[in-house]
């Protein structure tokens, strides 16, 4: 478990650095233009940071339910190898999918104007400002997003049905309560993290702020 937490911890840090530190650098010198490179790059990590935070999330998911439903085989069926390997191909699948999407932006014409309505390089904005049909950009986006966010919720929710008919068969009361504790932040964090972007990137483009 502290294996799959330092991932997290570093794959957020990481995430955050990706936007914060330029945005910082945006309100303390009042320059808030970036050149197409840059502005691509920060594209491509947020993407692949936020997939790999959806991944590792449900893996941490998997791990909880190993570890309350099936305590004794814990350590063989979460070793550190499985961990390591788990962690590396989620990381590599989520930098890949990330470079699909740079690649189709690569792909389209940017003829003006060059304002992006975001404090960062959002993909959906960046889009925006194409002069051509990006079409292929949004549906490849949107299965990515359905890959990525409604396929993670629904192996947790699976996870959890199962960690929860688990813990009603507990017998004491601090069973139940190291049990709930051992969840509740981690429910937390999947709620905010993947039910904010389904909302984001999925709900129709009438509900996006920005378009209001």
């Amino acid at each position: 478990m502290y294996f799959l937490l330092s991932h997290l911890a570093i794959d957020d840090m990481s995430y955050a650095s990706g936007n914060v530190l330029k945005m910082l650098e945006n309100l303390m010198s009042q320059n808030r233009a970036i050149s197409f490179i840059p502005c691509l790059m920060q594209t491509y990590l947020y993407l692949a940071f936020a997939h790999a935070e959806c991944l590792i999330l449900v893996v941490m998911s998997y791990d909880r339910f190993v570890a309350i439903c099936h305590p004794l085989h814990y350590s063989v069926i979460m070793s550190w190898r499985v961990c390591t390997v788990l962690g590396v191909t989620f990381c590599m699948f989520s930098f890949l999918l990330a470079l699909v999407h740079v690649i189709l932006i690569l792909r389209l014409p940017f003829c003006g104007p060059h304002e992006i309505n975001h404090f960062f390089c959002e993909i959906l904005s960046v889009l925006k400002l194409a002069c051509a049909d990006t079409w292929l950009n949004e549906v490849v986006f949107f299965v990515a997003c359905v890959f990525i966010l409604v396929g993670p919720l629904s192996l947790v929710l699976v996870s959890y049905m199962h960690i929860l008919v688990a813990i009603l068969r507990i017998q004491s009361g601090d069973g139940h309560r190291k049990a709930f504790s051992t969840c509740s932040s981690h429910l937390c964090v999947i709620g905010l993290f993947i039910g904010s972007a389904i909302i984001t990137y999925m709900a129709p483009k009438s509900h996006h702020p920005e378009e209001q």
